[in-house]
């Protein structure tokens, strides 16, 4: 599921920073003895750029090195499938999301994996909140004011996203549920263009990464109503909560976590669990990240494995409610 480039970007960046640290250093008949591969998508931007060559110089520090395999298309799905179909050895761990793990299942009647069965979950990374913003000719200033104006327009407010099936699209069914609004969903062809689209007032409104829509609401362009979680996050303070807002179910949570094939063996996951926490917990790294709109939020395998459980039957609920049909 998109979220969109700078949000990919802020992936990108700590998968960078961990793949030197996930190649501890062991003794030459110790795992890890080969290189490690580490499935992703999204490459080619300059967050990504910039993180290999992060990675180039701390991987030397190791006794061995991880390689970043980018894998783009379908949302990571691509990548994600061939992940799954990798030896359980170890030597390979993928990047996933809630598009693939979460919503996967419920939007896509043939996909090539079982997001739950075919992995091991090791960690979540990050967490990259969703905030709701609005062109400023809107003239409603709170959740409610514009939950009103929704309901009075008749199904003539609408909102864009990347495309039907992205986090901005759920998020928006999800909100319509929850405050019974009456938005019309809009799919443009990526997040660039949807967020352009709202810029110049051809939609009302969408939902977006923190990551992404931080600099155009610094810039006046948009007009932020709610972040679409239960607490304010960090990198946008003066913007609400959903709770504070008077809706708590309202609640939209993009995570970027490491996944193993199934049947990888329980002293690895931990091993590199480990190596996670300890890479995401130090200063640098959680500044870094915030910087970019993404919070550092290691956990247990355990902790992991039942969030991704709890994630999937939230988004089967709503894209059945929502009637949205799958693929």
């Amino acid at each position: 599921m998109n979220l969109g480039i700078r949000t990919m970007n802020a992936a990108c960046w700590v998968l960078g920073l961990l793949t030197p640290l996930l190649a501890v250093a062991q003794p030459k008949d110790s795992y890890p003895n080969r290189p490690i591969r580490v499935i992703t998508g999204s490459p080619g931007s300059t967050s990504d750029l910039s993180a290999r060559f992060v990675a180039q110089k701390l991987t030397g520090r190791w006794g061995q090195q991880a390689v970043v395999d980018n894998r783009p298309g379908a949302g990571g799905i691509i990548g994600v499938e061939i992940g799954a179909r990798s030896a359980p050895d170890g030597y390979t761990i993928i990047v996933g999301h809630v598009g693939t793990h979460a919503s996967a299942q419920v939007l896509h009647k043939n996909l090539g994996y079982d997001p739950i069965k075919d992995f091991e979950p090791i960690s979540n990374l990050v967490n990259v909140a969703i905030v709701f913003v609005v062109h400023p000719s809107v003239t409603a200033s709170t959740l409610k004011d514009f939950i009103a104006y929704s309901q009075a327009s008749g199904g003539k407010v609408n909102f864009g996203s990347p495309g039907a099936g992205t986090s901005g699209h759920l998020t928006g069914e999800l909100f319509n549920l929850v405050t019974k609004a009456r938005m019309t969903h809009i799919p443009y062809k990526g997040a660039g263009f949807a967020v352009t689209a709202n810029i110049a007032g051809e939609v009302h409104s969408s939902f977006l990464a923190t990551s992404t829509a931080q600099p155009h609401v610094k810039a006046g362009r948009l007009k932020p109503l709610v972040v679409v979680r239960k607490t304010r996050f960090s990198g946008t303070p003066d913007v609400p909560s959903s709770v504070e807002a008077g809706y708590p179910d309202l609640d939209s949570n993009a995570w970027f976590g490491l996944f193993a094939p199934a049947g990888t063996p329980k002293h690895l996951i931990a091993r590199l669990n480990k190596e996670v926490a300890d890479a995401l917990n130090s200063p640098q790294v959680k500044a870094t990240l915030l910087g970019q709109g993404a919070e550092v939020a290691p956990t247990s395998p355990e902790e992991f494995g039942a969030y991704v459980k709890s994630e999937a039957v939230k988004w089967a609920r709503v894209v059945k409610e929502s009637g949205y049909k799958t693929q």
